[in-house]
Formats: C-alpha cells, sequence, structure tokens
C-alpha cells in the first residue's frame, strides 16, 4: 500500500518506464512551489471482453487543451498519449482502476516564471474503486454546502483540470468531512451552485434533469457530459441552466458525476433530504446505463470505450 492506496509496478515518465518508487521529483520543482501542473483521471473498467478505457481520447484531448491554457508545449498527439496509457495500463496488468497523466514544472526556475523549468510528463495508475465508498453508491451520501466558494472567471481557468485549482477543492473537502459529510458543494461567487469539490452536479425536478451551465467556474467533466449524453437519448430532458443554492432542497433527486465519483446518489444537502431521501428513479437508471456501458454489459454505441489490446507493446519513446 502507497498512502493508503494500492501502488502498481511501473510509472511512465518522459518516454520510458520506470519503478512506481523511483519516480521522484526533487524539492526545488516549480510544482511543488507554485501548483504548476495539469492532469486527467481516467477510468479502466473491468469488462467481457479485457480491460476497457473509458473515453481515453476525450481525456487526451482535454489535457492538451489545459496544456494550452497553461503554456505548457506538450509534444504528443492524442493518439500517441493515448497508445502511452494503453500501454501503462498493460504493463501493470491492471483490469480495472484509475489513470492519472500528469504534466508539471520540474527543477528549474525558483520564480513564478517557469520558462527555465522544463515539462515533465507522467502516467500512473493504480486500483481504485468507488471514491465515495460503495454504500454511498448504493445508498447515496451526504453533503454539505462549503464556506469556501468557487473562483470567479478570469481568475484560475475552471476549463483547465490544473493541480493548483484542486488546493480549493481540498478546503471544501476538509471542510466537509469535518463537518460530517461525505462531500461539499461550492457555490460560485455569484451565490449559484457552481460544483462539487471534485464532481459536477445534477438535479432532478418534475422529471427535469438540471446541472449548472458552464459559467468559468466549473470543470465540463467528461462523465456530465456522457451523462446529458444518454438522459437526453433515453428521453430525459435536460437543462443546463443557473442553479439557485435553495433549489438542492427543493429537488426531486441529486447526485454528483465524475472519473472517481461515476454516477453518486445524493440523499441529503445540509441535513435536508433530497426528495424522500432515497435513490430516485431516474438517478438510478443513468448510473445503471452509465456502469453497464462503462463494464460491458451495455453495447456501447458511442465508441466511449477503449478495450486495452493484449498483443506487444506500442513504442512509448
Amino acid at each position: 500500500m502507497a498512502g493508503g492506496f494500492e501502488k502498481t509496478d511501473w510509472i511512465w515518465r518522459d518516454g520510458e518506464f520506470l519503478r512506481w518508487e523511483d519516480a521522484t521529483i526533487h524539492v526545488m520543482s516549480h510544482v511543488a512551489h507554485y501548483g504548476s501542473s495539469i492532469f486527467e483521471g481516467i477510468r479502466c473498467y473491468a469488462t467481457p471482453n479485457g480491460a476497457a478505457i473509458f473515453r481515453l481520447e476525450d481525456h487526451m484531448k482535454r489535457f492538451l487543451d489545459s496544456g494550452k491554457v497553461y503554456r505548457m508545449e506538450i509534444d504528443y498527439s492524442v493518439e500517441e498519449l493515448s497508445l502511452i496509457v494503453e500501454e501503462t495500463v498493460r504493463r501493470n496488468n491492471l483490469p480495472e482502476g484509475y489513470i492519472r497523466p500528469l504534466a508539471m514544472r520540474g527543477y528549474g526556475s525558483p520564480g513564478l516564471n517557469p520558462a527555465t523549468s522544463p515539462l515533465h510528463l507522467y502516467v500512473i495508475c493504480w486500483p481504485w474503486g468507488a471514491y465515495l465508498g460503495d454504500e454511498g453508491m448504493q445508498k447515496g451520501v451526504d453533503a454539505g454546502v462549503s464556506s469556501w466558494q468557487r473562483m470567479e472567471p478570469n481568475t484560475f481557468p475552471a476549463l483547465a483540470k490544473a493541480g493548483g485549482n484542486y488546493l480549493n477543492a481540498g478546503l471544501m473537502r476538509m471542510e466537509a468531512v469535518a463537518n460530517g459529510f461525505a462531500e461539499a458543494i461550492a457555490l460560485g461567487p455569484g451565490g449559484l451552485v457552481s460544483e462539487g469539490s471534485g464532481q459536477n452536479v445534477f438535479l432532478v425536478r418534475d422529471g427535469l434533469l438540471i446541472t449548472p451551465a458552464l459559467d468559468g467556474t466549473l470543470l465540463p467533466g467528461l462523465t456530465r457530459d456522457s451523462i446529458i449524453t444518454l438522459a437526453k437519448d433515453i428521453g430525459i430532458p435536460v437543462s443546463e441552466q443557473p442553479v439557485p443554492r435553495e433549489m438542492l432542497y427543493t429537488c426531486d433527486e441529486a447526485f454528483f458525476t465524475g472519473t472517481a465519483a461515476e454516477v453518486t446518489p445524493i440523499r441529503s444537502v445540509d441535513r435536508i433530504p433530497v426528495g424522500t431521501g432515497t435513490v430516485g428513479p431516474i438517478t438510478r437508471t443513468l448510473q445503471s446505463r452509465f456502469l453497464g456501458i462503462a463494464r460491458g454489459q451495455i453495447p456501447d454505441s458511442y465508441g466511449w470505450c477503449r478495450v486495452v489490446r493484449t498483443g506487444g507493446a506500442v513504442p512509448v519513446g
């Protein structure tokens, strides 16, 4: 175990595989002082056809987009990065788990301008179950509105998945746990619902699926996008709109979405039951359909799942 989770054997770094224990950085690395990193979170699922990575190419496209925002020149294409991820999963014999591509500023400049700090790329994977617990997936979790708000647009770029952005998220999560909740829900600077510490938020009211619009305070999650697509395709109306805080208390259903959280029902907010305090039918339908596709139990008509090939290694340098 490494820090409370199960480590794997190999980590890809800058074109070669290193043993887990050898993938270290210098204390003067730019990222250690200023949080100058971008990353992705991707899940790999065990399916009847083997390990399948969910929306791999879309994750790698967002990874490159984050790099553009932070002026990180990543000299790999979406497909090249996807092959590296696939090889990392295969080399670690990981049938199911979590994958973390990471780009970070290394040992160079001691100041804010990272011009002389080299950029290092990593791909890491490890086994990881339900982020908010198996019971949370089945019965729902208790959430609390955080005293920490999400960023103002044009301060930290919310569309980039950057390491420094998650300092805010960490404060939210620690406060939530200290207050007896499993997870936090943050408001934006205008007082409207934004997102969880690492998840998007959905509500259901009178059969309408509602989620906050992209307003510069929240990450456009790929699980969020998947759920919107699935809902529309099975006839559930969807509205991306401003969400006042009080809608959290008056909705019929609520749930979190995210690569780590998958589709996790919310049974209460600020100790007020959501609906009947049980998992609602729309939440359960979308959760079952999402996981069914990811696990190969339902045909993947979207091309979301990339099965890891069992053949020889691909070029990684």
